[in-house]
């Protein structure tokens, strides 16, 4: 395995300066040590394409190419960016892309990677990217595929791959995943508190990482199945346009998307339209916890904004935050009254249980329950 700080080291000795991208799980251990560079030489984008413009400008401005880190899963956030202006057919803007391998083939993962996985190797070479597969044990080996991906990029004035597969890295034991007790919930105290607020006749739409899991757990445990609960456990950023695209058509019931402050601002530009469509059955609550819980805990960009502020210029037509339990009741009722869209940023603690579950269910399965739920039938 590689220890992430001789990586780093190799790296710099290379020329890199800027470290850019969205923390990915099998760069666990990477991703903590770049925590502790300075901001302006590491900056955790709010997505995959934001951090190849970051890489892009910092080249423009430099001369040097930048990396950028990211799971495989993101490399549709990025695809744009890569071959519309960083290709060599374009502007030839060359960069590092360090990129966590999930769903390889014959390696254990979960359903949402399974296909990405298998078709990463066809896919960059239908990009025509250079790629490698990095080494994992022999550091003599590491420092040439990174000389001669450098070499490449530099030469040819391209995006050079570097995929990186599970146990590559060595793991770091500098962040805990359990939190500070400062007084904050913890995500799943907010989720439980909530879903008994909501009651049993809501639709809610989860995103992508551990609150699906801690949502799926909830009903496991309370004997309710969660048959109107949709599990957005791939495609990071796009839980609220799916419950857009629900509360736009539903009549009846409530739409809640239950998302993450790291998804939230991955495709922020969504609020916008939400309000713009304005369906009242649409009610939005953040988890703000300001890090990428799932992949370990790397903080996100949230503290410098203020979420409810947001939701209010956007348009939605309420916005409230709380960190306290025993006010989420108040609130949802507050909501309910005024209709949506209506937005509640629950502040939670970083953190989750290390024996937290995982949804039992395929993903098919869970949809034919959950349109059923809906009165959908497919043929």
């Amino acid at each position: 395995m590689i220890e992430p700080v001789r990586f780093l080291e190799k790296l710099e000795s290379l020329g890199v300066r800027l470290f850019t991208g969205v923390p990915d799980s099998l760069l666990r251990g990477l991703c903590s040590h770049l925590d502790e560079l300075p901001k302006n030489r590491h900056i955790v984008g709010a997505n995959e394409g934001a951090a190849v413009g970051l890489a892009i400008g910092h080249y423009l401005r430099t001369g040097r190419p930048a990396l950028v880190y990211l799971q495989n899963s993101g490399i549709g956030n990025a695809i744009n960016p890569l071959l519309s202006l960083a290709d060599e057919d374009v502007y030839g803007i060359p960069m590092i892309l360090l990129v966590g391998w999930r769903g390889k083939v014959g390696v254990k993962d979960e359903p949402q990677h399974l296909k990405q996985g298998r078709v990463m190797e066809a896919l960059l070479d239908s990009m025509e990217l250079p790629w490698v597969v990095l080494p994992r044990n022999d550091l003599d080996e590491v420092e040439r595929c990174l000389h001669d991906a450098i070499e490449t990029a530099v030469s040819r004035k391209c995006p050079y791959v570097i995929m990186v597969e599970k146990g590559t890295f060595t793991t770091t034991s500098r962040k805990e995943t359990a939190g500070d007790d400062d007084g904050r919930p913890s995500r799943e105290e907010a989720l439980q508190c909530l879903i008994r607020a909501l009651g049993e006749h809501t639709i809610n739409i989860s995103t992508t990482g551990m609150l699906s899991r801690e949502l799926f757990e909830h009903r496991e445990q309370a004997g309710r199945g969660g048959s109107c609960d949709f599990l957005t456990v791939g495609g990071m950023g796009h839980c609220s346009s799916i419950a857009l695209g629900i509360a736009l058509r539903e009549r009846e019931r409530e739409v809640w998307c239950l998302d993450g402050d790291g998804a939230l601002l991955m495709h922020m530009g969504t609020m916008t339209t939400i309000a713009k469509h304005a369906p009242a059955s649409f009610f939005h609550v953040v988890f703000n916890n300001g890090v990428h819980d799932s992949v370990g805990g790397q903080p996100t960009s949230i503290d410098v904004m203020n979420i409810p502020k947001l939701a209010e210029h956007a348009g939605y037509r309420l916005a409230l935050a709380t960190s306290a339990l025993d006010e989420i009741e108040q609130h949802v009722a507050t909501m309910r009254d005024r209709g949506g869209p209506a937005l509640l940023e629950l502040k939670v603690r970083p953190g989750n249980r290390s024996d937290i579950g995982r949804p039992t269910r395929t993903p098919k399965s869970s949809k034919r329950e959950f349109m059923a739920a809906l009165g959908i039938f497919e043929g």
